[in-house]
């Protein structure tokens, strides 16, 4: 088993910024990908980026070129910066971990942390 922990949500004015953490413990040397996914209110919960051990990323559309995903593999944790925040951004976010390629299963999560952009 994994234990995800995540840590730096929050509530910020658009346009500003954020920094999430994601520590795993426990099996980690099963994980393959660590990554974030966001739940909207109302809406399905959608991956917003992914990274596998070697540092190969995956990001959707949306995010690309505000947020950037980092890892540090000798602290089995996972960073999500991110910048120029909208309020469409507002979600709860949540930190997952998987044996496959980006996040394509997703094995474990995290408890999820609630960002909210005010305009």
């Amino acid at each position: 088993q994994v234990q995800l922990v995540e840590s730096g949500g929050g509530l910020v004015q658009a346009g500003g910024s954020l920094r999430l953490s994601c520590a795993a413990s426990g099996s980690v040397f099963s994980i393959n990908s660590m990554g974030w996914y966001r739940q909207p209110p109302g809406k399905q919960r959608e991956l917003v980026a992914a990274i596998t051990e070697g540092g190969i990323k995956k990001y959707a559309d949306s995010v690309k070129g505000r947020f950037t995903i980092s890892r540090d593999n000798a602290k089995n944790t996972v960073y999500l910066q991110m910048n120029s925040l909208k309020p469409e951004d507002t979600a709860v976010y949540y930190c997952a971990a998987g044996r496959s390629w980006l996040l394509g299963v997703v094995d474990y999560w995290g408890q999820g942390t609630q960002i909210t952009v005010s305009s």
